[in-house]
């Protein structure tokens, strides 16, 4: 049994929270999206900032949760790849130091692997193979998961992230930010067969590609401008989300039947939108295809997700140097480079 503490700060969520085993003993998150709301997406300065600003508290507080303290703690796992510089420094340099204090091993996570790792703690008893849809504002990708802690990702996206695209059709339809809540509640009203949209076009079978995508959406908004008439805010939002879900769906399932996998994972903020979650599970269902769905809380950014991923990787004796370094980017194929030959012993000051 290993008792983890994971820190989350890759983009904009101050996040801690304490893990034993597969179990969640807390989760704690600070978000930031008020803050950056006024902006229309995320300030990188302003979140760094407000990661000084929250990461003593929300630490204490997962800690005090979970009803345990730094002592108890087995090791410390932290996302250091990929995502803000500014804003891992952050979580990094907390971790460091804690592991410093207190003489606790610590241990770089990939903020990927820690999505894919979200799938247990809601299923404890899932285990691989499986394929993982992992979609947000940063990443699109498909990854081939035949036992923890390796990896093949099978496809990615080739230009905008599934939820970067979100976002920037939001903005064009004058819906706030974050767009991916905004779209999903407008396309309930609309028609999502009024438009037909590109599905993009790319030489991977499993890649995928938003750009083309969101130049028609912009187009098609400019038009109805353009003539002086109403933009049919409702059925560009639906046809544009049935778009997206369909491409990703069709992805996903062919992917895993190539593979003959029988078990798909989708997480990530972009799991939150309700069509995707329905298309993919009802679709999955109809080819004998299970589709693991976790709780929302679970899918966005979380400590808990990054404290699991740290304890498989303390049960398999990795352990990550205090001079470990952020990287804004890291293939999820490369994770080993974030920790010690395993029969090292890893050099705690007492």
């Amino acid at each position: 049994m290993a008792t983890v503490l994971g820190i989350e700060t890759s983009c904009d969520e101050t996040a801690a929270a304490v893990v034993t085993d597969r179990n969640i003993c807390s989760s704690v998150v600070a978000s930031q999206i008020e803050i950056h709301r006024p902006y229309g997406g995320v300030v990188p300065e302003v979140a760094s900032r407000q990661h000084v600003e929250s990461m003593e508290g929300v630490i204490e507080s997962a800690l005090d949760q979970a009803g345990t303290t730094i002592a108890s703690i087995d090791a410390i796992a932290v996302t250091c790849t990929p995502g803000l510089s500014g804003s891992l420094l952050v979580g990094l340099m907390a971790a460091k130091t804690l592991a410093l204090l207190h003489h606790k091993p610590l241990i770089g996570i990939h903020h990927l692997e820690g999505h894919l790792f979200s799938g247990i703690l809601s299923q404890p008893d899932l285990e691989p193979p499986c394929l993982c849809l992992l979609v947000s504002g940063g990443h699109t990708s498909l990854v081939h998961v035949p036992t923890w802690g390796s990896y093949r990702t099978m496809g990615q996206t080739l230009d905008d992230a599934v939820g970067e695209a979100f976002d920037k059709v939001a903005r064009l339809l004058d819906l706030g930010y974050p767009g991916g809540p905004a779209i999903d509640k407008l396309a309930q009203a609309g028609d999502p067969t009024r438009f037909k949209l590109p599905e993009g076009k790319v030489p991977g079978a499993y890649d995928t590609s938003f750009s083309g995508l969101k130049t028609a959406v912009s187009r098609l908004v400019q038009s109805y401008k353009d003539a002086g008439d109403p933009v049919p805010k409702a059925d560009i939002a639906a046809s544009f989300q049935a778009t997206v879900t369909q491409v990703l769906t069709r992805k996903t399932l062919a992917c895993a039947t190539a593979l003959g996998l029988t078990q798909v994972v989708l997480t990530g903020g972009v799991s939150a939108n309700r069509e995707l979650r329905q298309r993919l599970v009802t679709a999955g269902a109809s080819q004998g295809i299970q589709v693991v769905v976790p709780p929302m809380h679970l899918c966005t950014d979380n400590a808990a997700m990054i404290a699991a991923a740290g304890v498989f990787h303390w049960q398999q004796g990795d352990r990550s140097p205090l001079t470990i370094t952020v990287k804004s980017r890291l293939p999820l194929e490369q994770i080993s480079s974030l920790y010690e030959a395993r029969d090292a012993a890893m050099a705690i000051p007492t």
